[in-house]
Protein backbone atom coordinates (compact mmCIF):
# COMPACT_ATOMS: atom_id res chain seq x y z
CA UNK A 1 0.00 0.00 0.00
CA UNK A 2 1.29 3.48 -0.93
CA UNK A 3 1.74 6.42 1.47
CA UNK A 4 -1.42 9.04 0.93
CA UNK A 5 0.88 11.77 2.29
CA UNK A 6 3.08 11.55 -0.31
CA UNK A 7 2.46 13.00 -3.85
CA UNK A 8 2.84 10.34 -6.53
CA UNK A 9 1.60 6.54 -6.31
CA UNK A 10 2.39 4.14 -8.88
CA UNK A 11 -0.28 4.42 -11.20
CA UNK A 12 0.80 2.43 -14.38
CA UNK A 13 2.38 5.80 -16.24
CA UNK A 14 1.54 9.19 -16.51
CA UNK A 15 -0.68 11.48 -19.06
CA UNK A 16 0.97 14.48 -20.78
CA UNK A 17 -0.37 16.89 -18.29
CA UNK A 18 0.55 14.32 -15.62
CA UNK A 19 4.42 14.80 -16.33
CA UNK A 20 4.26 18.56 -17.09
CA UNK A 21 2.99 18.87 -13.31
CA UNK A 22 5.30 16.51 -12.02
CA UNK A 23 8.22 18.68 -14.02
CA UNK A 24 6.76 21.72 -12.46
CA UNK A 25 6.97 19.90 -8.94
CA UNK A 26 10.63 19.11 -9.59
CA UNK A 27 11.58 22.85 -10.94
CA UNK A 28 10.11 24.05 -7.71
CA UNK A 29 12.71 22.12 -5.57
CA UNK A 30 15.24 23.53 -8.23
CA UNK A 31 14.38 27.20 -6.75
CA UNK A 32 14.54 25.77 -3.18
CA UNK A 33 17.76 24.17 -3.49
CA UNK A 34 19.12 27.56 -5.03
CA UNK A 35 17.69 28.89 -2.20
CA UNK A 36 19.62 26.58 0.71
CA UNK A 37 16.68 24.39 1.44
CA UNK A 38 17.28 21.26 3.43
CA UNK A 39 16.51 17.95 1.44
CA UNK A 40 14.14 16.81 4.24
CA UNK A 41 12.53 20.91 4.49
CA UNK A 42 11.94 20.67 0.19
CA UNK A 43 10.35 16.69 0.65
CA UNK A 44 8.04 18.09 3.18
CA UNK A 45 6.85 20.47 1.53
CA UNK A 46 6.35 18.88 -1.81
CA UNK A 47 5.24 15.96 -0.37
CA UNK A 48 7.44 13.22 -2.19
CA UNK A 49 10.02 11.01 -0.63
CA UNK A 50 13.70 12.53 0.76
CA UNK A 51 15.42 9.61 -1.44
CA UNK A 52 13.35 11.64 -4.76
CA UNK A 53 14.89 14.92 -3.51
CA UNK A 54 18.26 13.09 -3.10
CA UNK A 55 17.84 12.57 -6.34
CA UNK A 56 16.78 15.46 -7.74
CA UNK A 57 19.50 17.29 -5.75
CA UNK A 58 22.18 15.54 -7.70
CA UNK A 59 21.10 16.01 -11.11
CA UNK A 60 20.45 19.75 -10.35
CA UNK A 61 24.51 20.25 -9.28
CA UNK A 62 25.21 18.28 -11.88
CA UNK A 63 23.25 19.78 -14.70
CA UNK A 64 21.32 23.20 -13.03
CA UNK A 65 17.57 23.02 -13.64
CA UNK A 66 17.58 21.46 -16.86
CA UNK A 67 18.58 18.29 -15.80
CA UNK A 68 15.29 18.42 -13.71
CA UNK A 69 12.91 19.29 -16.63
CA UNK A 70 10.69 16.01 -18.18
CA UNK A 71 12.78 14.07 -20.53
CA UNK A 72 8.96 12.92 -22.11
CA UNK A 73 7.10 9.75 -21.78
CA UNK A 74 9.15 6.61 -21.44
CA UNK A 75 7.63 4.84 -24.00
CA UNK A 76 5.23 6.34 -27.06
CA UNK A 77 1.35 5.27 -26.03
CA UNK A 78 0.71 3.23 -29.06
CA UNK A 79 -2.83 4.48 -29.07
CA UNK A 80 -3.72 7.64 -30.29
CA UNK A 81 -6.42 10.23 -28.77
CA UNK A 82 -8.92 8.90 -31.46
CA UNK A 83 -7.90 5.73 -30.98
CA UNK A 84 -8.27 5.86 -27.11
CA UNK A 85 -11.58 7.64 -27.02
CA UNK A 86 -13.10 5.33 -29.32
CA UNK A 87 -12.09 2.34 -26.95
CA UNK A 88 -13.23 4.65 -24.00
CA UNK A 89 -16.64 4.42 -25.61
CA UNK A 90 -16.37 0.44 -26.75
CA UNK A 91 -15.43 -0.33 -23.07
CA UNK A 92 -18.15 1.64 -21.39
CA UNK A 93 -20.95 0.09 -23.67
CA UNK A 94 -19.84 -3.05 -21.37
CA UNK A 95 -18.60 -6.82 -22.32
CA UNK A 96 -22.36 -7.95 -23.50
CA UNK A 97 -22.03 -5.69 -26.44
CA UNK A 98 -18.71 -7.68 -27.62
CA UNK A 99 -20.28 -11.04 -27.04
CA UNK A 100 -18.53 -11.62 -23.65
CA UNK A 101 -22.50 -12.93 -22.39
CA UNK A 102 -21.30 -15.20 -19.31
CA UNK A 103 -20.49 -12.10 -17.14
CA UNK A 104 -20.35 -8.22 -16.94
CA UNK A 105 -16.64 -7.63 -16.14
CA UNK A 106 -14.02 -6.44 -18.21
CA UNK A 107 -10.68 -8.67 -18.03
CA UNK A 108 -7.30 -7.34 -19.28
CA UNK A 109 -7.25 -10.50 -21.46
CA UNK A 110 -10.89 -9.52 -23.03
CA UNK A 111 -9.77 -5.70 -23.22
CA UNK A 112 -6.06 -6.63 -24.74
CA UNK A 113 -8.53 -8.66 -26.98
CA UNK A 114 -11.10 -5.91 -27.58
CA UNK A 115 -7.55 -3.37 -28.95
CA UNK A 116 -6.06 -6.46 -31.26
CA UNK A 117 -10.05 -6.03 -33.04
CA UNK A 118 -10.50 -2.80 -33.13
CA UNK A 119 -7.05 -1.30 -33.83
CA UNK A 120 -4.70 -4.50 -34.55
CA UNK A 121 -2.50 -3.38 -32.14
CA UNK A 122 -0.49 -5.66 -29.34
CA UNK A 123 -0.61 -5.20 -25.93
CA UNK A 124 0.59 -7.19 -23.06
CA UNK A 125 -1.82 -7.87 -20.26
CA UNK A 126 0.73 -5.56 -18.39
CA UNK A 127 0.72 -2.98 -20.80
CA UNK A 128 -3.44 -3.02 -20.99
CA UNK A 129 -3.29 -2.31 -17.35
CA UNK A 130 -1.04 0.83 -17.19
CA UNK A 131 -3.12 2.12 -20.35
CA UNK A 132 -6.34 1.54 -18.25
CA UNK A 133 -5.09 2.91 -14.67
CA UNK A 134 -3.43 5.74 -17.07
CA UNK A 135 -6.40 6.49 -18.57
CA UNK A 136 -8.51 6.73 -15.25
CA UNK A 137 -10.05 3.39 -15.34
CA UNK A 138 -8.93 1.30 -12.44
CA UNK A 139 -10.24 -2.43 -10.68
CA UNK A 140 -13.97 -2.65 -9.39
CA UNK A 141 -15.17 -4.38 -7.30
CA UNK A 142 -18.81 -4.84 -6.28
CA UNK A 143 -19.74 -2.85 -3.22
CA UNK A 144 -22.67 -5.27 -2.23
CA UNK A 145 -23.75 -8.93 -3.27
CA UNK A 146 -25.90 -8.97 -6.52
CA UNK A 147 -29.80 -9.00 -6.40
CA UNK A 148 -29.52 -11.91 -8.54
CA UNK A 149 -27.76 -14.23 -6.10
CA UNK A 150 -29.13 -17.57 -5.32
CA UNK A 151 -28.05 -18.60 -1.59
CA UNK A 152 -29.83 -21.57 -2.06
CA UNK A 153 -28.84 -22.90 -5.53
CA UNK A 154 -24.66 -21.74 -4.29
CA UNK A 155 -25.26 -24.25 -1.07
CA UNK A 156 -26.83 -26.68 -3.27
CA UNK A 157 -23.48 -26.85 -5.46
CA UNK A 158 -21.01 -26.25 -2.39
CA UNK A 159 -22.76 -29.60 -1.35
CA UNK A 160 -23.34 -31.95 -4.48
CA UNK A 161 -21.17 -30.45 -7.25
CA UNK A 162 -18.13 -29.33 -5.43
CA UNK A 163 -17.19 -32.70 -3.81
CA UNK A 164 -17.63 -34.58 -7.61
CA UNK A 165 -15.19 -32.44 -9.20
CA UNK A 166 -12.51 -31.55 -6.59
CA UNK A 167 -9.76 -33.78 -6.33
CA UNK A 168 -9.54 -35.88 -3.22
CA UNK A 169 -7.29 -35.40 -0.66
CA UNK A 170 -3.91 -37.05 -0.72
CA UNK A 171 -3.12 -39.28 2.21
CA UNK A 172 0.33 -39.22 3.50
CA UNK A 173 2.17 -42.40 3.46
CA UNK A 174 5.85 -43.38 3.54
CA UNK A 175 7.32 -43.33 0.43
CA UNK A 176 11.15 -44.45 -0.20
CA UNK A 177 13.86 -42.51 -2.91
CA UNK A 178 15.68 -46.09 -3.39
CA UNK A 179 15.10 -47.17 -7.28
CA UNK A 180 15.61 -50.65 -6.05
CA UNK A 181 13.34 -52.82 -3.87
CA UNK A 182 13.77 -54.79 -0.83
CA UNK A 183 12.65 -58.58 -2.38
CA UNK A 184 9.98 -60.21 -0.56
CA UNK A 185 9.81 -63.68 0.81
Amino acid sequence: MYDRSLRYGQRGGYTPAEQERRERVRLQAAEWFEAGESTRTVATRLRVHERSVTRWRKAWLEGGAQALRSKGPVSKEKLSAAQWARLDAELRRGPLAWGYAEDQCWTLGRVKTLIGRLFHIGYTIEGVGKLLHRHGWSVQVPARRALERDEEAIAVWKDEVWPVVKAPRRTWAPTSASKTRQARG
